[in-house]
């Protein structure tokens, strides 16, 4: 270990990313502490702490193929293995584009390097910016919130107007004991902005529709 990180506190973000490169793409078991809705979450996989699961992952891309957005929005890049999947999958709907912004600057030069060595480089926009400065033009078919837990409901109330009424929002990190992204999710919900469901994974996944529009 080094000096400079015996007497720095290294930067969470910075620390799995580093375990992610040392790992090279490696799949361990979900080590997420089991909640009541999810009691074993080992049965799940990951990349990585910060990465969605591996289900998580297909999940999107699935559920990219079955609605077939023409534009999606992604917070918190990280290392772009959500970006790619949901990329993946823009290939083989033969249209579509994703905007996905990561705030840190060293996380996103590794995801850059990343997203830039793939063939599906052409469908991705990477920001380095703030979600909550971005401007994105168009109309949202598909927004997938994925950054710093307590600005999640900021983005979605950021974004909402720009949402389809026919796409969804999801939101990662939203079980019962992150607690935080569960709440902000069942606030918009009770203030009538969005409908929700939680899926039981290890960390959570809200998927929502907004209420305003919906025919």
């Amino acid at each position: 270990m080094s000096l400079r990180r015996l007497f720095k506190k290294e930067k969470q973000e910075h620390r799995i990313m580093r375990e992610y490169i040392a790992r090279a793409g490696q799949l361990v078991p979900e080590y997420h502490r089991p909640t009541l809705e999810c009691p074993h979450p080992e049965r799940w996989s990951m990349y990585d702490s910060m990465t969605a699961e591996v289900e998580v992952l297909e999940f999107l891309r699935t559920l990219v193929t079955t609605i077939k957005p023409s534009l999606v929005v992604e917070t918190g890049t990280f290392m772009g293995v959500s970006t790619l999947w949901i990329a993946e999958a823009m290939r083989l709907n033969g249209f579509g584009r994703i905007i996905s912004c990561e705030y840190d600057p060293k996380v996103f030069a590794a995801a850059k390097e990343k997203i830039d060595a793939s063939e599906f480089r052409d469908l991705i926009d990477l920001r380095n910016e703030s979600s909550l400065e971005m401007k994105v033009d168009g109309t949202i078919d598909l927004f997938f919130s994925d950054s710093d837990m307590p600005i999640r409901e900021q983005e979605v109330r950021r974004y909402l107007p720009q949402i389809s009424p026919f796409g969804l929002i999801l939101m990662h990190d939203a079980s019962s004991h992150l607690k935080q992204v569960r709440e902000a999710a069942l606030k918009l919900e009770r203030e009538g902005l969005i409908s929700v469901v939680m899926l039981p994974t290890p960390r959570g996944l809200v998927v929502a529709q907004k209420r305003e529009g919906r025919k």
